[in-house]
């Protein structure tokens, strides 16, 4: 198992459901639990940010293998299975 890295941005709608979905997905599964998320806001963390390739926020990795991106306009379904699609990549890591 591998930790997430999350890069987000203070008052961007799409990293507070990214948070949300994470909340949410870890009550629907406790296994999702043992995944430890790093979240950073970039602003605040340029060193971490440093590395790894995104353009739009949230993005999470493993490492600087990047999980996943938002899209501008992408509805908290499609968040939510991005963020459990990450969460699951971590645990099989």
């Amino acid at each position: 198992m591998k930790n997430i890295t999350a890069f987000y941005l203070n008052g961007c709608p799409y990293c507070k459901g990214a948070k949300e979905a994470l909340a949410e997905l870890i009550e629907e599964n406790p296994a999702y639990r043992q995944v430890a998320v790093d979240w950073y806001e970039e602003a605040e963390h340029p060193e971490v940010v440093q590395g790894h390739s995104y353009y739009y926020v949230p993005s999470m990795f493993i490492g600087t293998e990047k999980l996943y991106e938002a899209q501008p306009g992408q509805s908290y379904d499609a968040i939510k299975a991005h963020v459990k699609a990450a969460l699951d990549a971590a645990l099989k890591a």
